[in-house]
């Protein structure tokens, strides 16, 4: 079953995708049950991009996801949050003058892969290629092709690897191979 019956993507039963009009999908988009998307603002999808189980985007910002991305389950992409420390009273019954809100686009970059359990804060950018491990939370922008364990970088991804899977992926797909998955 396709709850949304959007061109080139597929979605489940209990999917959740509310601002439907705020969104632009790529091609080949796999959205699981559960997850919940917010738009109030624009968000665009890329080709290629599996959103997993239990996954939440929200916050009321801009949000992109580059092409042959992943984010895995239970993962929070929070455009929006409040900042507790100082003078808010943080909660969303009360009038915005009263809240100490922090609202900043997110954007993950082509072939980025976002560990299960991770948090994306406002205002972040993961650059292509970039690789967050489980659980991590993510506070500020990560470079590309490094491997990350919460804002930490403990490696380098294989660029070269990735970039040539790419090149022979566009060149089977030219000469007319399935792209489905097998």
């Amino acid at each position: 079953m396709d709850k949304y019956n959007i061109p080139g993507v597929r979605t489940f039963e209990f999917t959740k995708i509310i601002g439907l009009e705020n969104i632009e999908f790529g091609r080949n988009v796999l959205i699981d049950d559960f997850v919940l998307i917010y738009a109030k603002n624009k968000i665009k999808i890329g080709n290629y991009v599996h959103i997993a189980c239990f996954t939440s985007i929200t916050g009321g910002e801009k949000f992109e996801m580059g092409d042959f991305s992943g984010i895995s389950q239970g993962c929070r992409i929070l455009t929006g949050t409040e900042d507790f420390k100082f003078w808010g009273f943080g909660n969303p019954t009360i009038a915005e003058r009263y809240r100490n809100t922090e609202r900043a686009p997110i954007c993950l970059g082509r072939f980025c892969l976002i560990g299960a359990n991770s948090v994306i804060l406002p205002g972040v950018t993961i650059g292509e290629g970039a690789t967050v491990g489980a659980c991590s939370v993510v506070s500020k922008n990560l470079d590309p092709w490094g491997i990350y364990v919460g804002n930490r970088k403990v490696g380098e991804r294989d660029r070269e690897g990735v970039l040539k899977t790419y090149e022979r992926f566009l060149h089977e797909l030219a000469s007319g191979a399935d792209d489905k998955r097998a």
